[in-house]
This record gives structure tokens, C-alpha cells and sequence, in this order.
């Protein structure tokens, strides 16, 4: 991670109107140790040096990413607290230098870049850092110091949207619609799991925590695990047919002697959450054709539709209890597999959805009430032959089941300028394309049955 840049960098200074002023290692210092005495750093000092040196961002690559009107460029952020941007290896001195550059080869009529706002790091905009930074070393500053400038970029690319939208009306129906909700969508912020702390009743079950690696807590994955792609495919699917959302189980087979989980199977749940009615018998049905099919439980998924895949802090103790519910009552040790699946998150890299396999691990003996830690599982995707029958069946089923739902998606409607909802689905699915290219003309088929409800 941090990785120095190419020996002869080209530098990239000019960052618009909205640049922030380079500060030097002596003025950051003077500018935290005053903090404490009451005076008040502005938005323009706080820098992503400030930020790096007080460990709210770590250096890495491929951590920065701005989306601007359909397009995405990824850079990495280097130890000095400057941009290189992945694509040419250029070197930026600040947010606003690299966003100003990137949106003028979009729109050249740009001015100024709003780079805090339009910079995301691990998914995030950069200004909710700068929100965390005053409020931790600043509690009494104007949150207005922060959030002026992100307001001016909604605005910005709301008029953005607004014009794509007068000049290519007959041609893009709907794009208004879903620019709209898109802004208005509210982000929910991952904290880390070290920041929790004890278990306190008025926290937002809904926080999102970031995942953690066994390394980072001294411990080496239990299991390896490996999945089909027409798992992927089958929950992908699923994912991106409804705003709501989604949840189903997960089959294959647990083998003690090479610790080795191997998931066969997706069965989704086609049933609303707050169902509690139908839940059992849905569950009765998947439970008959697990064991139809010779396969055991071995975990579960579902969705957050316009969200960062990542767990929420009742993520982690619905997976926990789904552990202890398979391990039983022998003690006898097998695992439990949570994927969480991010169809619409506009953090999310191109078209295909981030699917997240994560596990949880029990707090310390000596915390019993934290929360469990919410760790990454590293998994082999293994690829089909071809679209098995079972597949497209259930894909036929779901899309019956939700063609009268008033959650799911408009198909013809864009989920970006210049990508349909079509494309979109489209477009992430191939991600799990089975060997045999057939599978292609099949799918058009179910496609064409989206199309259709609308």
C-alpha cells in the first residue's frame, strides 16, 4: 500500500476555484495543537496530510475513486497525501486539482472540481472525513465549514442531471427520476469495528461496520470456501429486481477432513421481510429442496439495494446466531457463510454489483458484550459449464413473483447517463457467466420478461 510514484510524475497543481492550500508539516502541527485551545481550523487547512498523519485515511492503492456523469476514475493515495491517478500515473496535490482535471475531460465547460465532495475514499466522500476530523479535535466547530461545499456539488451535478435529462428526454425517459433519487438517497457511513466499542442500546442498529482481516486480529481463516458462479449469478439476479431488500439461503456441502465449504446452491427467499406469515412456509420449501438435492445449509444472503456491501451491526448478530445454529448443540465446528450483495451502490466500480462474503468472530472473553467482529472471507469463485435448469427456473419464478410488486425496478429507466437498469443487470451478470456461451441466448429470455412488465 502507499507505493512511491514513477520516477518522472507529471504534477498536476491546478485544481480550479476550489483548491485547498498545500500546507507544510510545521503549519499542520501548529494548526492541530491550536485546536485545543479554542481556535478553529477552516475546511481549507484541513488536508489529506492532516488526515493521513492523524489516521482517519491510510495511504493505498486504488483507495480513491471520483463518479462523474456515468464515467469512474480510481487513484491511489501516496504517503505525502497526493493523488495518482491509476489511468496515466499523474501526480495531483490535492483532491480538487484531480477532480477539476478528471470532470473537464467529461464536461471541458467545468470550473472547479468541489474535489472533498466528489472524491470518494473506500466508497466514501472525503468531506465526511473532514466532518469526523473537526468533530474529534474540534467539537465546537461550524459543521457549515464542511458541508457548504459538498451542497454545492449536489448542486452542481443535480443541474448536470437536469440538462442531460431536457436534452435527451425522448430518448432517456426516466433519468430525472432516478438522478433525484439519487441524491436524495442518504449514505450510511461505515465506522470500524474498534470504534464500537460496548454494546449500547441507542446505536443505530442500521450502522454499517467495516469488515476486518484475520490477520488484523491474529488469527488465520478456519475454512476455505468455494463458490459457483451460478450462485453468483442466481443471487445477483435476485438483487437487482426490487428497491427492497432481499434475502435467501445458501446450500452445498461442509467437508471436516479438508475444512473445505463448498456452496452449490442459491435459494431465494420470495417473500417480503416483514412477512412474517409466509416466512416458514418459504422456509419449509427451501429446507425440502436442500435436502431433495442432498445439501446442507451453509449460509445465507441478502441485499442492501443502494448501499455500501458491508454488514450492519444487526448483520453481524443475525450471522452470529445463524453460527451457533449450525454448529449445534455437539460443539462440532462448521461454518456458516454471510454474503451481503450491493446491486445499485453507486461506490460500487462499473456496472457489476460488490458481493461480500463475510464471517463473524465472537468478542474477547473479556468483552462479552461487544459485538462480534465482522471479518472478510477470502473465497474461490468457481466457474459452470453451463446454466443449469434449476437456475433459470428460479429466475423465472422470481421474476414472476415480483412482477406486481411496487418496489421493483423500472428496467427501461437509467441508473446512470449513459447505462439503462437493463444494461446494468445485464452488465453484472456477465461477471458470472458460465463456460458455454449459450447461456447468452437463454438469459435474453428472461430479460425480455422485465422488459415486458412494465
Amino acid at each position: 500500500m502507499g507505493s512511491e510514484p514513477p520516477s518522472s510524475p507529471q504534477v498536476v497543481e491546478d485544481g480550479g476555484e476550489e483548491d485547498e492550500e498545500e500546507l507544510s508539516g510545521g503549519e499542520e502541527a501548529d494548526l492541530r495543537s491550536s485546536s485545543g485551545r479554542g481556535s478553529l481550523l477552516t475546511r481549507r487547512g484541513i488536508t489529506l496530510r492532516v488526515l493521513l498523519k492523524d489516521g482517519l485515511v491510510e495511504p493505498g492503492d486504488g483507495v480513491l475513486a471520483i463518479h462523474y456523469l456515468g464515467k469512474n476514475f480510481i487513484g491511489d493515495l501516496l504517503n505525502d497525501g497526493k493523488i495518482r491517478w491509476v489511468e496515466t500515473g499523474q501526480i495531483f496535490n490535492s483532491p480538487s486539482a484531480w477532480a477539476t482535471h478528471c470532470k473537464r475531460l467529461v464536461n471541458p465547460a467545468k470550473k472547479s472540481g468541489c474535489g472533498w465532495a466528489s472524491v470518494r475514499y473506500r466508497g466514501q466522500k472525503l468531506v465526511q472525513y473532514k466532518t469526523t476530523w473537526l468533530h474529534k479535535y474540534q467539537p465546537s466547530a461550524d459543521m457549515s465549514l464542511v458541508s457548504e461545499e459538498d451542497d454545492d456539488e449536489d448542486e452542481e451535478e443535480g443541474k448536470t442531471a437536469v440538462q442531460a435529462d431536457e436534452k435527451n428526454k425522448n430518448s432517456k425517459p426516466g433519468l430525472n427520476d432516478l438522478m433525484v433519487s439519487r441524491r436524495t438517497d442518504r449514505e450510511r457511513i461505515p465506522v470500524r469495528y474498534c470504534t464500537l466499542g460496548t454494546r449500547d442500546a441507542a446505536r443505530d442498529p442500521h450502522t454499517l461496520v467495516e469488515l476486518s482481516a484475520f490477520s488484523a486480529i491474529n488469527r488465520f481463516q478456519p475454512f476455505n470456501v468455494a463458490v459457483s458462479s451460478n450462485v453468483l449469478l442466481l443471487m445477483d439476479f435476485h438483487c437487482h429486481l426490487t428497491t427492497s431488500e432481499v434475502v435467501g439461503y445458501l446450500g452445498g456441502r461442509w467437508d471436516t477432513n479438508t475444512q473445505l465449504l463448498t456452496v452449490l446452491r442459491a435459494f431465494p427467499c420470495r417473500t417480503r421481510l416483514a412477512d412474517r406469515d409466509s416466512a416458514s412456509a418459504v422456509e419449509e420449501e427451501i429446507c425440502q429442496n436442500l435436502f431433495m438435492r442432498g445439501l446442507s445449509l451453509v449460509g445465507w444472503y441478502h441485499s442492501h439495494p443502494r448501499g455500501p456491501a458491508l454488514p450492519s451491526l444487526q448483520d453481524i448478530d443475525s450471522q452470529m446466531d445463524h453460527q451457533l445454529r449450525l454448529q449445534g448443540s455437539n460443539n462440532g465446528f462448521q461454518p456458516c457463510l454471510g454474503v451481503i450483495c450491493g446491486p445499485y451502490y453507486h461506490g460500487n466500480q462499473g456496472v457489476a454489483s460488490t458481493i461480500t462474503p463475510f464471517w463473524v468472530v465472537p468478542p474477547p472473553e473479556q468483552r462479552p458484550n461487544d459485538h462480534g467482529i465482522p471479518v472478510a472471507v477470502e473465497v474461490t469463485y468457481v466457474q459452470d459449464n453451463f446454466l443449469t435448469s434449476d437456475v433459470l427456473n428460479e429466475m423465472m419464478l422470481l421474476v414472476d413473483y415480483y412482477r406486481t410488486a411496487p418496489d421493483i425496478v423500472q428496467f427501461t429507466q437509467y441508473w446512470c447517463p449513459d447505462t439503462t437498469m437493463m444494461d446494468k443487470i445485464k452488465g453484472s451478470l456477465s461477471c458470472h457467466a458460465p463456460k458455454d456461451q449459450a447461456y447468452s441466448q437463454i438469459l435474453e429470455h428472461v430479460y425480455s420478461q422485465l422488459v415486458n412488465i412494465h
